[in-house]
């Protein structure tokens, strides 16, 4: 973990409205560089709302949002990938059509060095060896997990500072979840800062440095991963205990 005490990204106070909807209501947290962050909470507590927001997908009412110290305001998405911020979507948009490697590729779009590309390229082969298997296969006709796979290996070929990942569990058998949990914390490993957005509390938990819990909207604990995965409330409430 870096001794800067600088947040790589900081979230102040937002609020984010899709029409009269107040999805968003005044959530701060940060992330330092060499954690996993994860924002755990139901179905609507406005997880990947706030992904989105920190993304420049949808902007937010008041509040700011800054990365590496620059205020992320009204950029476009593009400039945020760019800046170094890539986030893995939730239901993993791979472009179905084009083969993996092409996949791939195109996650290399704001890095103009080649051999740079292909060195990641590879990185990204020795992470999913899977993905080397079928790298002229097209990406549509992979199964959930390698399609979860794609997604992640193609935002890292943008080399970000910060990886972004929302719901990778979701749709998958548990077999697969384990395998994607095991992946993100070999990540994690390598130095990648992650924030990581996840329904499956327990997982998200077990590997991450940080959590903050969201219920509409609101941040509502937070605490250490082990602090929260003990804690009596969140057990009840999200691990089913």
């Amino acid at each position: 973990m870096s001794d800067n005490n600088q947040p790589i990204l900081k979230v102040e106070n937002i609020h984010v409205h899709y029409g009269s909807i107040h999805a968003i209501k005044g959530i701060s947290f940060e992330v330092h560089e060499g954690e996993i962050v994860t924002l755990i909470g139901a179905n609507g507590a406005g997880k990947s709302t706030t992904l989105n927001t920190i993304s420049c997908l949808l902007h937010p009412t008041s509040g700011s949002i800054s990365f590496l110290g620059e205020t992320l305001a009204k950029i476009q998405p593009h400039k945020v990938v760019e800046k170094g911020l890539a986030q893995v979507p939730e239901g993993r948009r791979v472009f179905a059509q084009m083969t993996v490697q092409e996949n791939l590729e195109m996650g290399a779009y704001t890095q103009t060095n080649a051999q740079d590309n292909a060195e990641e390229l590879e990185k990204v082969f020795a992470l999913f060896p899977r993905l080397q298997e079928r790298r002229k296969q097209i990406a549509g006709t992979l199964s959930g997990g390698e399609q979860q796979m794609l997604a992640m290996g193609r935002a890292l070929m943008s080399r970000p500072k910060l990886l972004m990942l929302d719901e990778p569990s979701m749709g998958l058998a548990p077999i697969l979840v384990e395998q994607i949990f095991d992946i993100i914390a070999d990540l994690h490993k390598t130095g990648a800062t992650i924030l990581l957005v996840e329904q499956n509390a327990q997982m998200a938990l077990s590997i991450a440095s940080r959590g903050y819990v969201l219920e509409t909207g609101r941040i509502v604990t937070t605490g250490t991963g082990q602090e929260l995965l003990s804690s009596p409330a969140i057990k009840k409430a999200y691990l089913g205990g």
